[in-house]
């Protein structure tokens, strides 16, 4: 499962061997236990990767070859591809756009996002540091 933080200036990606049901189950007891409200609805959800990574080809091969319909890749522009999952989105507040959003694609195509979106952080890092 991948599982994406969207906070208010960014968003993160991981990958975890626990089930959505898992999560969604430990979130609703946690805002239960604490008193605090949750929405937990299915939903989409995209972020951007540069095409110029080295496994952007074996991403597009994987993503063919799975004929997943929880994924789509397309062109953004010039620079950048546009990655759209299905999945759930899980947050204290439905009018604001940090929550987290988890999802279930193949062990390959997880794992090449993963290493794909982890390529683009260090290269955005690498040119933050050219710049100072």
């Amino acid at each position: 499962m991948l599982k994406l933080t969207y906070t208010e200036s960014s968003f993160y990606i991981e990958r975890l061997a626990q089930s959505p049901e898992q999560l969604v189950a430990r979130r609703a007891m946690l805002a239960m236990r604490v008193g605090q409200k949750i929405a937990i609805e299915p939903s989409s959800a995209a972020f951007l990767l540069p095409i110029g990574l080295g496994a952007m080809s074996m991403l597009e091969e994987a993503i063919r070859d799975k004929g997943n319909d929880a994924i789509a890749l397309c062109e953004a522009d010039e620079e950048y591809a546009e990655v759209s999952l299905g999945g759930t989105w899980i947050t204290t507040d439905i009018q604001v756009a940090s929550g987290v959003f988890v999802t279930v694609l193949s062990d390959r195509v997880e794992f090449l996002l993963l290493k794909l979106w982890q390529e683009a952080q260090a290269g955005s890092s690498i040119a933050k540091e050219a710049d100072r």
